[in-house]
């Protein structure tokens, strides 16, 4: 006859085995539940449109050296003159015309003095114009001779900056543009899924970039023409 101690044991081991496995049951139930309810898509929206520059940013460098400091100022304020003189005739106002660093180094100060140092002073000046007639800009590049025709030579000349300062002119219209793209490509990741979308759980909007509108090597400021990028980030739900 078996021992009553061991059937109450098996019956309590059942009784445990059959509770695990509806626990079991309800748990998987639970997260297959949790996976329908959270069924979502994610996708990316881009914007990008051409721009033109509305400022332009032009800095002229120029520099003069020798053993007399007076001697050498006084060719900088020479070249100075002569600058603003060519800046007067390309027709900039004078409000767009501003002088930049002047920078004075006395060669035997220097930590480090150089042998057979030809001069010993050396005075740079930057005349900057900054306007928003960004054409007016391209054309005072084509015509920086006449300024090396008048002994004024120019220092580290990288040419001007071009800036596009009126983001907030096309950023409602470009975000719009940028949901709209990501829900036109969640509602085909729905269709082919054999579901439908929701509403949205969570958006993103990246950050703009400004860029040169052409990829040809070089900085791009130096580019008229821009290329204004947005990406947004949308998660939407699934049903």
């Amino acid at each position: 006859m078996p021992d009553p101690r061991i059937l109450a044991a098996a019956a309590a081991g059942g009784l445990v085995a059959l509770g695990a496995a509806v626990g079991g049951l309800f748990i998987g139930q639970g997260v297959e539940n949790a996976r329908v309810g959270d069924r979502s898509v994610t996708v990316r929206g881009l914007s990008e449109r051409i721009v033109k520059a509305d400022l332009a940013v032009l800095p002229l460098k120029f520099a003069a050296a020798g053993d007399d400091l007076q001697a050498v100022q006084a060719d900088v304020d020479v070249d100075t003159a002569a600058v603003r003189r060519f800046l007067a005739t390309q027709g900039y106002a004078p409000a767009e015309i501003d002088l930049g660093r002047l920078e004075v180094t006395d060669q035997y100060a220097r930590e480090y003095q150089q042998q057979n140092v030809a001069a010993r002073y050396r005075v740079a000046q930057t005349v900057i114009v900054r306007t928003s007639n960004v054409d007016r800009v391209q054309a005072t590049t084509r015509q920086l001779d006449q300024l090396l025709r008048q002994g004024v030579i120019l220092q580290d000349y990288a040419g001007p900056s071009y800036l596009f300062t009126r983001l907030n002119d096309v950023r409602p219209q470009m975000i719009a543009e940028a949901t709209a793209s990501a829900r036109s490509g969640a509602q085909q990741f729905a269709k082919d899924a054999g579901a439908s979308l929701s509403g949205i759980r969570s958006a993103t909007q990246g950050s703009f970039e400004i860029q040169g509108r052409d990829d040809i090597g070089y900085e791009p400021n130096g580019q008229v023409f821009k290329k204004v990028r947005v990406v947004t980030t949308i998660t939407y739900r699934l049903r």
